[in-house]
């Protein structure tokens, strides 16, 4: 077992990466907490955060602050390593999520049934097991599909401060939640799709310029653009962490067929996703590769 299971320090340095996928399209922050093994305790805590709001703290502080960090300080560095390093960013994240790989292979196997038949005899696994395959095909071919989409690049996007904008950020914030608690989903991916990312993006950096050269100005004004977003945030967190404790509870064994299927496509899609495979992969291949299982040592290091 890692001495590192469940300390704050770790956990810190996992909400850092998990900021950072939040922050870039194509990658799961859910699917990498699943990888680091901090997924369920983080899903409890949500959900119970007001039945033991002691216990919740413990565990939620420190991989928010971690998050924190990875949105704030890495947004401008990360994006600068997608577009200069692409290959070889797409290969490190690729490390990170499929160094959780056997955990969550040994979690689904203890999650199989063992229901009784009418008869009081087991029923056999081969009974779930095409159900199971089905789930996992499924939603691994969604993950590919969607890493599939391309967008205008729009850095000289600006949000403009109306009614009609901070409704659309709220609901954005709520659908944006979603990618912070169901593993496989990008949240940037998905407001990149809307229209919506460059915008929010840029309000970010000009909020943190406001704040490094102590503009009020600027600062209040897209601090309060940004608002409706982050309120959207929190019922959106709270409405699918109860709702996946709940799915995790009931049906344990065909969730974890679905996110086995998000886990094992993520990696090919973010490479698709960031066209990472483009032009030739001669000389960036075998130092890729080391980059790949470094990082897959990492989160096997990060593992509970």
């Amino acid at each position: 077992m890692s001495l590192l299971q469940n300390h704050p320090v770790s956990d810190f340095v996992k909400g850092i990466f998990m900021g950072i996928a939040n922050i870039m399209p194509g990658v799961s922050g859910g699917t990498l907490a699943i990888s680091f093994g901090v997924y369920d305790r983080m899903i409890g805590a949500v959900s119970g955060i007001f039945r033991d709001y002691k216990r919740s703290f413990r565990v939620l502080f420190p991989l928010l602050a971690g998050m924190s960090v990875g949105i704030v300080c890495f947004a401008y560095v990360m994006e600068y390593l997608f577009i200069a390093y692409p290959f070889f960013s797409a290969m490190a994240f690729a490390g990170l999520i499929l160094g959780g790989m056997p955990a969550l292979w040994k979690t689904w196997k203890e999650s199989l049934p063992a229901e009784n038949g009418k008869n009081g005899g087991k029923i056999p696994i081969s009974h779930y097991l095409p159900g199971y395959a089905a789930l996992f095909l499924l939603f691994a071919s969604v993950t590919i599909f969607t890493s599939s989409v391309r967008t205008v690049h729009q850095e000289a996007a600006v949000l403009q401060a109306d009614v009609k904008t901070s409704a659309c950020l709220f609901l954005l914030g709520i659908i944006s939640a979603a990618s912070m608690i169901i593993p496989g989903v990008s949240g940037s991916l998905i407001l990149m799709v809307l229209g919506y990312y460059y915008g929010i993006l840029h309000a970010v950096r000009s909020l943190l310029e406001g704040i490094r050269t102590l503009d009020f100005s600027l600062f209040s004004q897209n601090f309060y653009l940004l608002l409706p977003f982050g309120v959207g945030i929190v019922p959106g967190i709270f409405l699918f962490s109860r709702l996946l404790e709940y799915l995790f509870r009931t049906h344990a064994a065909a969730v974890y067929s679905a996110v086995l299927g998000l886990i094992a496509a993520s990696p090919a899609a973010i490479l698709i996703h960031t066209g990472s495979l483009s032009g030739t992969l001669t000389a960036r291949l075998l130092p890729g590769i080391a980059v790949f299982i470094f990082c897959i040592f990492i989160s096997k290091k990060f593992e509970d």
